[in-house]
């Protein structure tokens, strides 16, 4: 099938809305000042084919979609024990940010893909690596797309002079005994990898690996993770990676997504391809207001679905 056209049919359809509806994340202030009016679609296929359409080419802070990356790069050095004994798998049904059920719940995040879980998750990787963890993230990420990927720097100083919840939460999960290592040294970690920039093009390459049963999506023979733990991701994904959205996410579209409030939402179609969407404005539970229509139309145009 030739996405191509199919792409800028979305974009033609799609992009005079943009900005008209939602809002950009104005907690963040090097978000606040993201012209909400971006949009832009790119995919990947499994065999290594192509398609962009619209700002599809432009990077932009890939916020929590990071938390997929560094799941992944966890999952491949970390015993099951290692990596799950602090961390849940359970969908949250409460915002990504909330403090409520960490209490109730003795500070074991609920899942790796809200803030909570995504901490517990760079604590882990600050003991894989020390003080090399952000460079090997930085390698990490350039060799799943093929192409150096860096961070935003002024992004990571803004996570970090307004990171207050996520300070919290930090500190909150250490009272419990469920991080390891200093909590700011594990916040830097984690502000980084919220900066981390890329395009939508980007994005569909690096996650290639799930829609090819873990294998690299540019090399041929290299296994980022196996098998079975490439479907964990995309189970994951499905039931945890849109917030307290996932329902309505398998409901409409019926992928596996992860979504981030810079406004991306990286979708796959497991044995077939990998689809990265951006637009700004996000709707009220933090999701892409104008990339969340974009999947569903493209879902509903290819008749595409894990179901």
């Amino acid at each position: 099938m030739d996405f191509q056209p199919l792409l800028d049919e979305i974009v033609h359809r799609l992009a005079p809305e943009a900005g008209r509806e939602g809002a950009v994340a104005r907690y963040i202030p090097a978000l606040a000042r993201i012209d909400p009016r971006h949009f832009g679609i790119a995919l990947r296929t499994g065999a290594g084919e192509e398609a962009t359409a619209g700002d599809g080419g432009v990077r932009f802070s890939i916020q929590s979609i990071s938390k997929l990356f560094t799941l992944t790069l966890a999952m491949r050095h970390l015993s099951e024990d290692a990596l799950w004994s602090r961390i849940g798998r359970e969908p949250s049904g409460n915002p990504f940010n909330s403090l409520v059920q960490l209490e109730s719940e003795h500070g074991k995040p609920r899942n790796p893909f809200i803030n909570a879980g995504a901490i517990a998750v760079a604590d882990r990787i600050v003991g894989l690596y020390g003080r090399d963890a952000k460079s090997e993230l930085l390698a990490f990420m350039s060799h799943l797309a093929g192409e150096p990927i860096g961070f935003d720097p002024e992004v990571a100083a803004s996570e970090a002079a307004t990171g207050y919840r996520n300070y919290a939460l930090a500190n909150f999960m250490k009272s419990f005994g469920k991080l390891d290592h200093d909590v700011d040294t594990v916040l830097d970690f984690y502000f980084h990898q919220c900066a981390l920039s890329m395009s939508a093009l980007q994005l569909a390459r690096a996650a290639g690996y799930l829609c090819r049963d873990g294998a690299h999506p540019c090399n041929p023979g290299e296994q980022v993770v196996t098998e079975r733990q490439a479907r964990r991701i995309n189970a994951l994904m499905l039931t945890c990676g849109t917030y307290d959205a996932a329902g309505d996410f398998a409901f409409h579209i019926g992928l596996p997504c992860k979504s981030g409030v810079g406004g991306g939402i990286v979708a796959v179609v497991p044995d077939r391809l990998t689809l990265a969407v951006w637009s700004p404005a996000l709707d009220a539970t933090g999701n892409s207001l104008l990339g969340t229509r974009a999947l569903e139309l493209f879902a509903q145009r290819t008749g595409l679905s894990i179901f």
